[in-house]
């Protein structure tokens, strides 16, 4: 348990690239490399993630905490994945606060958000090769989910579900395991004063508990709520709060932390993060054991393929949305280009070398490409 620790200790202080590159490195250290965790767990840890509220990347390191460790091994994963990046958005929102903004993250992430994208288009092609293979129907569910996030920019729930549904009608309806449906169930959710920490506790406690998919789905809801409702902060805060989150490793939604921080200092920061993600926390211990009892079932193996194959889909049509965000002229292109052709050429490469040469670019091309 204690490698275990280290690995996300370690995937939390330089693991970049948001959920798609975290999913895809978990993946490849501990499926593929080290051999610690099956498959199979791995793709119940995915289906899980994404029929469950909360952020994607810290529930599948939740659950595969748990595989071997059980309540004990979920939190020792939970607390290490993002212990590290809660660290420095507590950093940098005093370094926000006490200087004034920071300007210098525009140059930074215009080098870091370009390599990013190639190293998360890198991850979503390793995902869909090795679990996808040459099954037809899969590939379906999978262009169709990402056709679907790239036009709508969002990861609709209720379809990852209807995907799982879908593959297990196809290939079980002669013989429907008639205990699937009750399995199944359990697996959805239920539906610097106090006045102020107490608000944000309960709106992130809702961010938590009822914001599906990948943090890319929880950024148009902290909008409405800390800018247009709350009117907590500007617009220009916010967006300056999301870059924290992309410049940073760990989760994308770690940026709760930095939100909360300006809001309502150290506590604030602490009980923003806690709320976010204690939710996503109990609803993935309260389901593991179903996972694990059930989910060698036939049924249940296909409605787990079925979400899988979705949720990639999902994941490669972010891909896109993030590009065009993120790639805004010719040299965040051939940065992005550049950074997906080291990966795939240098297999051993590790990405925080091109996460860091990307950052140094940045800041050396983005006053000539912005006329400053």
């Amino acid at each position: 348990m204690w490698q275990l620790t280290r690995y996300f200790l370690r995937l939390g202080t330089l693991g970049f690239g948001g959920p798609v590159a975290l999913v895809g490195y978990m993946h490849r250290d501990l499926v593929e490399r080290r051999g610690w965790i099956a498959e199979a767990d791995y793709k119940e840890g995915i289906a899980l993630a994404q029929i469950a509220p909360g952020p994607l990347a810290a529930q599948l390191a939740i659950y595969l905490g748990y595989v071997h460790y059980r309540v004990l091994g979920a939190t020792a994963a939970g607390l290490s994945f993002v212990l590290p990046s809660f660290l420095m958005v507590l950093a940098l929102g005093w370094a926000y606060q006490a200087f004034g903004g920071l300007p210098w993250m525009q140059a930074v992430f215009y080098g870091v958000g370009a390599a990013v994208i190639g190293i998360m288009a890198i991850s979503a092609h390793k995902l869909a090769t090795k679990n996808l293979k040459s099954d037809r129907l899969l590939w379906s569910i999978f262009a169709a989910l990402a056709l679907v996030t790239i036009v709508t920019q969002s990861e609709i729930a209720w379809l990852f579900i209807a995907a799982g549904l879908l593959v297990w009608l196809v290939r079980c309806r002669p013989r429907p395991p008639p205990g699937m449906l009750g399995a199944a169930l359990p697996l959805l959710p239920a539906a610097a004063d106090p006045g102020l920490l107490l608000q944000l506790t309960v709106f992130f406690a809702k961010a938590g508990a009822f914001v599906f998919g990948s943090g890319l789905a929880i950024v148009p809801f902290l909008y409405g709520g800390i800018v247009t409702e709350h009117h907590w902060l500007t617009d220009k805060q916010f967006v300056d709060a999301v870059a924290v989150a992309m410049i940073t490793p760990g989760p994308v939604v770690i940026t709760t932390g930095f939100i909360g921080y300006l809001v309502a200092g150290l506590p604030g920061a602490c009980l923003a993060a806690l709320a976010t993600f204690l939710p996503c926390y109990l609803i993935t211990v309260l389901a593991a054991p179903h996972f694990k009892k059930h989910g060698k079932r036939p049924g249940l193996m296909a409605f787990v393929d079925g979400i899988t194959a979705a949720a990639i889909g999902a994941i490669a049509g972010s891909v896109v949305v993030l590009a065009q965000r993120s790639l805004a002229d010719l040299p965040t292109a051939l940065l992005a280009i550049a950074a997906a052709a080291l990966l795939w050429r240098l297999k051993p490469l590790p990405e925080p070398i091109i996460v860091a040469a990307a950052a140094l670019l940045g800041v050396a091309l983005f006053p000539l490409t912005h006329h400053l």
